[in-house]
């Protein structure tokens, strides 16, 4: 087991315009992470492209960014679930047609599936699982690539679940999965020495623990909302990785500690 380090990101206060130049893609942008994360970035400066299968949920989230930050997001309706790679393809030609290059590329979209043993998993519920959760978010990274790698100081970060135990089904392997993947992508990108030992383009995952949001309702319906954290409070470890201070971090599987304001790579 690798020894652990500790990178604070509490006391992380970006300055006003931090993200002013970049473009930032966030999947599963309607979602409570999702949207908190875009909110945050559109405070920074950021432009932004929201991915989501609701597009109802999008132009909400749309107004509340132009109304409170002035900015206007691109909606990218989409449902990852049948999606194929010429769809990637187009977003990816879309970005940069419209935007400055791709600077962030942030998978929040996620599906619970069937919570129940092995044996009784359907067929299909288990396929549309792993294709929201494992292909589709490799395959959009696979065709962003080539635009993030010509852009200046960019990060992608998956989110990621630790869910390896009995009736998590195609939801636990899937996010297992994910993290097998960005250390793969990760090292893929890691190919030259930067100063401050920093590096073009990174790749990392975060566990964000807990959070007060539809899909942990899904999973947890007994489960008192209020007593854990709500989506807001996980936001600081993506921003911190977005932004240029974060440039030294690559491949690290990031657990939020629950108790206190600290990444734990491992």
């Amino acid at each position: 087991m690798p020894e652990k380090s500790q990178v604070l990101f509490d006391n992380y206060q970006p300055e006003p315009n931090a993200f002013a130049g970049k473009t930032i893609l966030i999947t599963g942008a309607a979602g409570g992470l999702g949207s908190a994360i875009a909110k945050n970035a559109a405070s920074l400066g950021a432009e932004l492209v929201l991915l989501d299968h609701n597009q109802n949920k999008l132009n909400q989230i749309h107004d509340e960014i132009e109304t409170e930050y002035g900015k206007q997001p691109g909606l990218y309706p989409l449902d990852m679930r049948g999606a194929d790679i010429d769809d990637y393809q187009q977003l990816a030609v879309t970005i940069e047609d419209t935007f400055n290059g791709l600077h962030g590329l942030v998978h929040c979209a996620a599906t619970l599936g069937q919570i129940c043993p092995l044996d009784h998993l359907d067929a299909k519920a288990w396929q549309e699982t792993f294709t929201t959760n494992l292909h589709a978010p490799i395959l959009l990274t696979r065709s962003l690539l080539p635009l993030m790698r010509t852009s200046a100081n960019g990060s992608i970060v998956f989110t990621t679940d630790n869910k390896t135990t009995a009736y998590w089904g195609a939801y636990g392997i899937s996010k297992a999965s994910i993290e097998a993947a960005m250390k793969i992508i990760a090292d893929e990108l890691d190919t030259t020495d930067q100063p401050n030992n920093s590096i073009k383009l990174t790749c990392n995952a975060i566990n964000p623990g807990p959070m007060r949001t539809n899909l942990r309702s899904s999973a947890y319906p007994g489960e008192d909302p209020n007593s854990v954290s709500t989506p807001e409070e996980k936001v600081a470890a993506y921003l911190y990785l977005l932004s240029d201070a974060g440039r030294a971090i690559n491949g690290e599987h990031i657990e939020l500690a629950l108790e206190s304001a600290h990444l734990e790579c491992t």
